[in-house]
Order: structure tokens, then sequence, then C-alpha cells
């Protein structure tokens, strides 16, 4: 199977993502939401680690499902990402709880922007003038959302759910890099990684499920969803097939990341469906724009 396949699939089942994640949080316990996600996600990664190792049927997992044995070492390096991500996910899934789809989503598709500005800014890397087009094009994509978000009364200096949402947007960039060097330099297979990522997610979500049970802090009422499991489901099978492309030998990871910010569409279409967004006319030009200069950003 091509490559480009891999990549479509990936941005399909992301944009579910972000829909799910949308649809899990609203008016929601946060904490909750993830502990049951990440504890789905772990049980599938136990579950086919068991069989792996115990089961009768081990012959046909394939081998980009199993997760190999890791040292100690390793193990804090897969949990100091979980801690990270952990982190991320707080602040992204409050401020998506908070805002439209149509605006989280793209909101959250300008993670490469932070990622180049920050190896810009770090590691003195210089941009080509068709990247530095590529930044402006997102820019002014940005600003004209905030306006169209402002008829919706979402104030982006002001409202404290784009700020929660951003810093867990630009928190993912370094969280990106670590991925490669974990993956490049730590030896560590992207099943391995998945699998004991998922495991330590949810440990590191079970005293916020066990702070809000014992009502340690002002908390927000759960109620329990399919959409819940979805979350998990989809970030399961984005994830599986962008390291399917990723295998492949034409299968480049910038063009690979550039295809998937095409989930942007999928959650603004979704959004409409399941949601009723306002302002799509207006918002879906912007969206347009936003989408060009990433992908520009990306490949200049």
């Amino acid at each position: 199977m091509s490559w480009v396949v891999f990549a479509l699939l990936s941005t399909f089942f992301l944009g579910c993502y972000n829909l799910a994640v949308k649809g899990a949080v609203q008016d929601n316990a946060v904490s909750l939401v993830l502990f049951f996600a990440n504890v789905f996600s772990a049980l599938v990664w136990i579950a086919l680690m068991a069989a792996a190792q115990f089961g009768s049927t081990s012959p046909f997992i394939p081998e980009v499902l199993r997760a190999h044995a890791i040292t100690p070492t390793q193990h804090l390096q897969i949990a100091a990402k979980a801690l990270l991500v952990a982190t991320i996910w707080i602040l992204i899934f409050c401020g998506v709880r908070k805002l439209p789809v149509s605006i989280a989503s793209p909101i959250q598709s300008t993670n490469p922007l932070w990622m180049l500005l920050g190896a810009v800014i770090v590691l003195g890397e210089r941009l080509s003038a068709f990247q530095w087009l590529g930044i402006l094009l997102t820019l002014v994509a940005f600003v004209s959302l905030s306006l169209v978000g402002a008829r919706e009364g979402v104030d982006f200096l002001r409202n404290r759910a784009v700020w929660v949402l951003l810093c867990g947007v630009m928190l993912a960039a370094p969280s990106g890099l670590y991925d490669k060097w974990l993956l490049a330099e730590a030896g560590l297979s992207p099943a391995t990684l998945q699998a004991w990522f998922s495991i330590y997610l949810a440990l590191l979500f079970l005293p916020l499920a066990i702070g809000w049970k014992l009502r340690l802090w002002p908390r927000r009422e759960f109620t329990w969803r399919w959409s819940i499991l979805l979350v998990s489901v989809f970030l399961l099978a984005s994830d599986f097939f962008f390291f399917q492309a990723l295998r492949l030998p034409d299968g480049l990871l910038s063009v690979v990341a550039s295809v998937k910010r095409g989930e942007v569409l999928v959650a603004f279409a979704g959004g409409i469906l399941l949601f009723n967004e306002k302002n799509v006319r207006q918002k879906l030009p912007v969206i347009v724009i936003l989408l060009v200069g990433i992908i520009i950003t990306m490949l200049g």
C-alpha cells in the first residue's frame, strides 16, 4: 500500500480524534476523560504485549505491533515523555472544552509553526524565503481566525481557553522533537514507544482520577460518553497509519506531516455536522489559507 494512502488514513483518523475529544470533554470532567481514554489505550497495548509473549496467537501479531524489551534508562526516557504529554493534553483538553471545534482545531494545527520557530530561536537554524512566506500566511490566517472568533464571543487576547490551548500546542513542539530523538537515537521502535507511553500515561492520570473522586479540588461532574473510548481508538489508528507511512521509502516526514494537517478540514466538516458550528463561510477561507501556510512552511 502506498504511503499516500497511509498518510490520508492517518489524517482522517486524526480529524476524527479531534471531534471525539470535543464530544468527550464538552461540559465534562477533563481529568476523568483523560484517565479512561488512556486506560483503554494501555489495555489495548497490554493485551498485544501479553499475546505476543504468552499467547498462541502471537505468530499472527505483526512486527509493527510488537513491543520489545527495554532498559531501565529507556523506561525513564518514555516516562519523561509521558509526563510532558500529560501536561500537554491537560492544557489542550481544557482549551478544547471551551472553544468551538472550528476554532480549536486550526489552533492545534499550528504546531509545526511553533516547532520551526523554536528551531530558529534555540538552535539558530535559518529559514528559506519560502518558509518565511509560509509563516507569514499562517500568522495572517491566525489573526483572521481571531477576528471571526470575536463574532462568536471568542476574544483571542482575553479568552483564557485560547491561551491554555496555545500553551499546550507550543509545548507539543519540543514533544515532537523528543519523539524523533527517542525513535532515532534511543533505539526504540514505534510500537515499543507507543505501548509503554500509553501505560505510563494511564498511571500518571490515576492520581488525578483519585483526586477527582475524593473531591480534593473544585470539580466538574463526570458523564460517561462513548466518545471517550473513541478518543483512544482514533488516536491509536492515526498514530499506527502515520508510522506505517514513515516506514516506506517514499514516506518523507515533512511531506507526511504536511498531509496530516488536512485533519483540520475533517474536524471542520465534522464540527458543522455534529456541533452546529457558526460562521462557516467566514472560517473556511481562513482555514484554507492556514493550511497552505503550514504546508509551505514545512516543505520550504
